[in-house]
């Protein structure tokens, strides 16, 4: 009886943690995490055999260049430092207290991310921890405009039909990007649109260089932790390239932030390590 109610809990904690899953990925890996849970539970190895899932790579790109979801690295790009609830400057016209997808970003990373050295150690603030991710970027292109998707969204967004939830839902934010400087990687999540455009489709999915702009043709805004782990300064010049989830190896953007698959990961596996270890309810066999 204790084998049937682990194999009950695994499929409960399994249904828990594909509701963390974009939409997209959970019909693919729905029975796939199932089983890895179920047969973790009656194996000696445990919760250490299981290691995230990785995201079903797209087809070919219909209307581009019939491209695969094979990601090369655009080098060279002019990276700017910005930060969750940066002012409005000349050389940064819109500020920070929203993002291009959540208006109330200030408020859901937790404060703001002082970009000040000394005010920060161990890649984020002294002061707080955020709620969010702290290694985040911006790239000049935004899916959505006015609760719908760009015309040309669909077919420029190597990703989307995998990743598609909804009307007007972007399918870019929170996506996964390596970022390049001299002998170091870092690995962040796209959560805002910039710097200057957010209409540049054809440099952030396709092969044209970065339009000129104030901050000396910048491509790619990055945010402290981003600056700080790389050992680049404000205003450097980076590679980076797209990434899938399973290709994200850990680190201390794996740490911290609700809208992180590996701390999602991480909760639901000690969820489920709690169902397990929680003594049987009073007369249960």
């Amino acid at each position: 009886m204790l084998r049937k109610r682990l194999v009950r809990s695994s499929a409960v904690i399994a249904s828990s943690f594909l509701s963390l899953l974009p939409h997209g990925v959970v019909k693919a890996q729905e029975g796939q995490l199932a089983k890895r849970l179920r047969d973790s539970v009656l194996s000696p190895t445990g919760l250490s055999s299981l290691t995230p899932l990785s995201t079903p790579s797209a087809g070919p790109l219909p209307g581009f260049g019939q491209q695969q979801q094979v990601f090369q690295w655009k080098t060279g790009i002019v990276t700017t430092t910005f930060w969750v609830g940066e002012k409005a400057a000349k050389n940064n016209p819109v500020p920070n207290h929203a993002s291009s997808w959540d208006p109330k970003w200030a408020q859901n990373y937790g404060g703001f991310d002082d970009p000040d050295r000394a005010n920060r150690a161990q890649f984020i603030p002294t002061n707080f921890v955020p709620q969010q991710n702290p290694f985040y970027v911006a790239l000049p292109y935004n899916d959505v405009s006015k609760g719908a998707h760009k015309p040309e969204a669909s077919l420029v967004i190597p990703w989307f039909k995998k990743e598609f939830q909804a009307a007007g839902k972007s399918v870019c934010k929170g996506r996964w990007i390596a970022i390049r400087f001299k002998d170091r990687v870092c690995y962040a999540q796209w959560e805002d649109c910039g710097p200057f455009r957010t209409d540049h489709w054809q440099y952030v999915f396709g092969n044209e260089r970065p339009k000129p702009n104030l901050n000396k043709g910048a491509g790619l805004d990055v945010s402290p932790a981003v600056r700080d782990y790389l050992g680049m300064n404000d205003t450097d010049v980076t590679d980076w390239k797209f990434v899938d989830f399973s290709e994200v190896t850990s680190g201390p953007w794996s740490l911290h932030g609700d809208n992180n698959p590996f701390v999602q990961f991480k909760r639901a596996a000690e969820i489920r390590s709690a169902m397990l270890t929680a003594p049987a309810p009073a007369g249960a066999h």
